[in-house]
């Protein structure tokens, strides 16, 4: 599991997978959420501005877990 600090107390699901380099673009962050490719906590996340706070656990398929950290 890849620890991603951010700066902030929230994120965005797509300014996470962003900035975890999981997503190139909004755009791809996006589809892969439309997809049904991400889960939140083990449960499949169907809205890209969902709220994201330390230890939280992001999974996505084919890129693996992701655990969100603060600094």
């Amino acid at each position: 599991m890849k620890e991603v600090y951010i700066l902030t107390e929230t994120i965005t699901l797509s300014q996470f997978l962003k900035w975890a380099g999981i997503a190139q673009t909004g755009g791809e962050a996006k589809l892969l959420i439309q997809q049904g490719a991400v889960t939140v906590n083990n449960e499949v996340e169907t809205q890209r501005g969902r709220k994201l706070r330390e230890n939280d656990i992001i999974s996505v398929q084919g890129q693996g877990e992701f655990i969100v950290k603060r600094k």
